[in-house]
């Protein structure tokens, strides 16, 4: 008999949207390659959902809290449903974007210089000098990012609004002029690199999921020793971190160096978006596997203590 795949899906974090879509096509892809599927929005009656389905592999396809945090990954544990993607410790590294830099930097990965600030105080005054950039240290999809420009005279002040959703803590980094680039690893094994043009001046969220909000050059037009480079960096910080299954790691690259050391890792996401628009599938087909063929090593993969 096939196996029993749960979708994870959904969630409440600022990401449901994109993980909804993502969900929608791993469902997809799982059913066309002959899985029994489940579509599962997940609330906080997870763990009751999972108890009575019993699947017999849940498909990680949450993007933010709880789906990349550790959270869901711990519940899976404790219910004993092997699971995609990463485990507890690396999930929660990963999500915090701060910590990951510390651990990232002691293996050897360069990262932006920067420093954690309260949101009270990257509001009231420019906490680097400018150009910078203002994160949330546990989002992901650039939500709540700003990029403060040389001739912007105040902080963003969207920080004061009330409804501010996006946590305390903001990562305040040098802004690194230059390309974005993305390289996935897959059991280990670094893909090819692609080079991001934003439609718009920063690749955000609206930039990264919308149809024509940004361009995909595959193979990344840089050099081959840089292009080298990256793939290494994107190994070395997936092993840095623990991560188990899909990563993909985010670099820029200051271009006017001409060489290697320009290169900075941004972050690592452990739950690497699966929509039409997404970088995972299109670096996978690159390298000659299908989205139905992805899906199924992902779920092959799959297994506890991660």
């Amino acid at each position: 008999m096939s196996k029993h795949v749960a979708v994870l899906m959904g969630g409440w974090s600022a990401e449901r949207d994109v993980s909804l879509r993502s969900g929608e096509a791993c469902v997809r892809a799982a059913e066309s390659v002959g899985y029994r599927v489940s579509r599962v929005d997940v609330g906080h009656d997870i763990a009751e959902v999972l108890t009575r389905l019993r699947p017999d592999v849940a498909l990680n396809a949450l993007h933010g809290r709880p789906g990349e945090d550790g959270t869901i990954q711990g519940i899976l544990e404790i219910l004993r449903i092997p699971y995609t993607h990463s485990g507890v410790l690396a999930s929660a590294l990963a999500m915090d974007k701060a910590q990951a830099k510390i651990i990232l930097a002691a293996h050897g990965v360069p990262v932006p210089e920067g420093r954690v600030v309260t949101r009270a105080e990257a509001a009231r005054a420019h906490v680097l000098p400018r150009p910078y950039v203002l994160k949330p240290v546990s989002e992901g999809s650039s939500v709540g990012v700003f990029i403060v420009r040389e001739d912007q005279e105040h902080p963003p002040q969207e920080l004061h609004r009330p409804d501010w959703t996006h946590g305390d803590l903001l990562l305040a980094e040098r802004y690194i002029p230059g390309l974005e680039l993305t390289c996935a690893v897959m059991g280990g094994e670094a893909l090819d690199v692609i080079e991001i043009q934003s439609a718009v001046r920063f690749y955000d969220y609206e930039a990264k999921y919308a149809p024509g909000g940004s361009v995909h050059i595959l193979p990344a037009r840089i050099l081959p020793n840089v292009y080298q480079k990256v793939r290494m960096l994107a190994v070395k910080a997936h092993g840095a971190l623990g991560c188990r299954g899909i990563s993909r790691s985010d670099f820029r690259y200051d271009d006017r160096t001409g060489d290697e050391s320009g290169l900075v890792c941004l972050e690592v996401n452990t739950q690497p978006g699966m929509t039409e628009t997404s970088l995972v599938p299109e670096l996978a087909a690159h390298a000659g596997h299908s989205f139905g063929e992805l899906v199924r090593w992902m779920v092959e993969d799959a297994s506890l203590d991660r």
